[in-house]
């Protein structure tokens, strides 16, 4: 099942190990089968609010998107990004073919005190 990579990051100045981080994130990715999906783009806030930039790395499934984040590659180039960028960054299971999100919501009434 494909995970994704999700990372909100806050507004940072320019500077060149951020540079260098991008140049390099590609190379750690291709070996779990990563890939961008969201990368450099404007979003549109529709509700609450989310300053800064949304990132979003798909992977093959759990396993290869936390062996990237694990991987000697990636931990050597992650602090080029850190030490300039606060961010938020989640590594999340997308939903099996044919999720039916009324499951979720008869799981939820379920759960709710008898009246």
């Amino acid at each position: 099942m494909t995970a994704y990579a999700v990372a909100h990051l806050r507004e940072a100045a320019p500077h060149p190990e951020i540079a260098e981080y991008i140049e390099r994130i590609g190379a750690t990715l291709a070996p779990y089968g990563g890939r961008f999906l969201v990368h450099a783009a404007e979003h549109e806030t529709v509700e609450g609010t989310w300053p800064g930039h949304v990132v979003v790395i798909g992977f093959p499934g759990m396993a290869e998107a936390r062996s990237w984040w694990d991987s000697p590659a990636y931990r050597e180039i992650a602090p080029l990004r850190s030490r300039h960028i606060d961010g938020d960054i989640v590594l999340v299971p997308g939903v099996p073919e044919g999720y039916d999100p009324a499951a979720t919501a008869r799981a939820v009434r379920e759960a709710l005190p008898s009246a």
